[in-house]
């Protein structure tokens, strides 16, 4: 079986700087994953559904490696609050916007999410919290081979590449200021798409593997 990575950082902890690191150390990788190929494909895999979908994916791929990503929540707050004020729109539209996966994920992750509850601090705290404490218990249970990291911290490049078993790696900051679109423009061979030509597996046959 191939080596297989998940990462279990909500968005915004630096998923995608996480995943551009992840192309540069040779392994296939997918910043979302909406279809079993794509699942299959990558070797490491980070935002939805796998912040939402961990579970699935370890009964999936019971070797697998994890990331679980922290940030400060005095940073991550407002970034992530601006994020969820753009998708909102998309995420309530019946019948579009953004794919069944990527909705549910969202809603399960962040419940009862709406415009007001996305301009409370302390419910997306809470959310966060939560999250993390779901991800602790999991890690428990399972006894999985995980690592904790913040991007922020002076050795999170040395960490990373101890847990990936590599010499070096040096993660870049993107993304900034709100931007969320840096892995839209990577051109990379070992870019794996999410989508099939645009296209997605149904969510409820996303984990029939």
């Amino acid at each position: 079986m191939n080596k297989k990575f998940f990462v279990l950082g909500l968005p915004r902890t630096g998923t995608t700087s996480l995943c551009i690191a992840s192309l540069d150390i040779g392994l296939k990788t997918a910043h979302t994953a909406y279809t079993q190929s794509a699942l299959n494909t990558a070797e490491f895999i980070a935002d939805t559904p796998v912040f939402n979908d961990y579970i699935q994916l370890y009964q999936a791929f019971p070797s697998a490696k994890f990331v679980y990503l922290e940030r400060e929540l005095a940073q991550w707050v407002p970034s992530v609050r601006r994020l969820l004020q753009r998708m909102l729109p998309k995420l309530q539209k019946q019948g579009g916007g953004f794919n069944d996966t990527l909705k549910r994920c969202y809603f399960e992750t962040f419940p009862g999410l709406n415009e007001h509850l996305i301009n409370d601090d302390a419910y997306l705290i809470q959310c966060y919290n939560a999250h993390q404490k779901r991800v602790e218990s999991f890690i428990e249970m399972n006894s999985v081979e995980y690592l904790k990291v913040n991007l922020s911290d002076a050795n999170c490049n040395t960490r990373f590449a101890k847990f990936m078993s590599v010499p070096s790696v040096e993660i870049p900051h993107v993304n900034k200021r709100g931007k969320v679109t840096a892995w839209n423009d990577i051109k990379h061979p070992l870019k794996v798409e999410s989508t099939r030509s645009g296209k997605v597996d149904k969510d409820s046959a996303l984990y029939q593997f």
